[in-house]
């Protein structure tokens, strides 16, 4: 979705002769008041045929519209995520079922925000991917060259949207075979709606936030996740590290697969050797013997 003027939005309209139209109209209006949005990006919710949508939808976003229980957060997180685009596919999630109110933004990075949320099946995290930055041209590399994603157009949109299915695609082929990641369940354009890792207080922490008991083992089990991801998946993760390993009810699960290639990707190998490098140094920096070499080997070799 790139020019909204043009775009169909049938599917998301509520009937207009509704007569409670009126009074969407005037709860948005009152909601669009309080926060001195009337000249702002958001001035397209008091259009008739949206002003319903998002009456209906309001109350389940009350925790990044810095309200109620969650008043704490930052209003500034909701500016900065919810665009048009991201608030109809949030919408029709909510709609489709797989998406009930979105609570609170437990991380944040330079290409998405990932907040805590809720479904009928119970917690979730849905990822949202930012629209408005030119970060991901920089991230060409990793989808250039990649087979299934070929004669990409550079627009800015449409590289976000494939960014996201690349994602969701390298995690379902990696929980196929057998490696320790976060399920993906759904996307639409810029949102990814996967397995939540935590509990009610908050997120897992990540690895590099934690004391580890017996890093040797962890350093041996991680390196066995890398040759499942190499051998099994045939994937290269691209950007393996501490930060991108989250502790789990005592396991390690690796999250943040947007940039992970096949092994026909032209930099593949460069990206492998990238990854068993970071593992051992962090290793290393833990009191291991990490031989490179060795630690290489045994991810390649059949």
């Amino acid at each position: 979705m790139e020019d909204f003027p043009d775009q169909d939005w049938s599917e998301y309209e509520a009937d207009d002769e509704r007569p409670e139209i009126e009074k969407h109209e005037k709860l948005i209006n009152k909601s669009l008041d309080k926060f001195d949005q009337d000249s702002s990006k958001y001035h397209w919710m008091k259009e008739k045929k949206y002003a319903s949508m998002f009456s209906a939808i309001e109350h389940k976003l009350t925790g990044v519209l810095g309200r109620g229980q969650y008043d704490w957060v930052d209003r500034r997180v909701f500016d900065q995520v919810f665009d048009q685009s991201t608030l109809m596919s949030v919408f029709k999630l909510m709609q489709q079922g797989h998406i009930d109110t979105i609570e609170w933004p437990i991380a944040r990075g330079k290409e998405a925000h990932v907040f805590f949320a809720k479904s009928q099946s119970g917690p979730i995290a849905v990822k949202i991917f930012h629209t408005s930055n030119a970060v991901f041209k920089g991230l060409m590399q990793y989808i250039e060259g990649d087979p299934r994603f070929g004669g990409l157009r550079r627009r800015h949109r449409e590289l976000v949207n494939v960014w996201v299915q690349k994602e969701h695609r390298n995690l379902m082929r990696m929980r196929k075979n057998g490696v320790r990641v976060p399920e993906s369940l759904i996307t639409r354009n810029n949102v990814l709606v996967m397995e939540y890792l935590g509990d009610k207080n908050g997120p897992s922490p990540r690895l590099r936030d934690v004391k580890v008991d017996d890093p040797q083992k962890l350093f041996k089990e991680l390196l066995r996740q890398l040759r499942m991801i190499w051998q099994d998946a045939g994937l290269a993760h691209a950007d393996f590290s501490d930060y991108n390993i989250m502790i789990h009810k005592g396991e390690a699960w690796i999250i943040d697969a947007g940039q992970s290639v096949t092994q026909h990707h032209p930099k593949a190998k460069e990206f492998l050797v990238r990854d068993v490098t970071r593992l051992c140094q962090w290793a290393q920096r833990n009191g291991v013997e990490a031989d490179l070499a060795e630690a290489t080997l045994f991810v390649i070799e059949e």
